[in-house]
């Protein structure tokens, strides 16, 4: 299994919205970076990714499913884009915000951390764990 991060904006696509569709889950569609659709075109059904509130918020607040592989993104004729389907899991106990994860050193190589524009970036299995340990969330 693999460990990812998706990013919205809420008032694009919050978590809440996420949650309300339930186990179908939806197209995490609209990526028009190539790294990020490069890193969903690596993604495999049952692979887990926290859901991040990015702009004002800045928190990760959630756990997500992978439930569809890499597939042609509905929103566009452009055969270039791709998409995955996601579902919500969970929530975080507390959200872990942008500014825990550049404080704690552990986290110093972490994609968010160098890199907080990608919409979707790979986390690594010690990243996800210290995610976990700073909301006080157990798996």
């Amino acid at each position: 299994m693999a460990y990812w991060l998706f990013k919205s904006e809420v008032s694009t696509w919050s978590w809440d919205q996420q949650v309300a569709k339930g186990d179908e889950g939806e197209e995490w569609d609209g990526v028009r970076n190539y790294q990020a659709r490069n890193f969903m075109r690596l993604m495999k059904i049952g692979d887990l990714g926290f859901f991040y509130h990015s702009q004002k918020e800045k928190e990760i607040v959630g756990i997500v499913e992978v439930i569809a592989e890499s597939h042609p993104d509905s929103t566009t004729d452009d055969e270039r884009w791709d998409c995955v389907d996601i579902k919500a899991v969970r929530p975080l106990k507390k959200p872990v915000t942008l500014a825990m994860c550049k404080d704690d050193p552990r986290l110093a190589d972490m994609v968010l951390v160098n890199n907080s524009r990608l919409s979707v970036q790979p986390v690594t299995e010690e990243e996800w764990g210290i995610i976990l340990s700073l909301s006080g969330d157990t798996e």
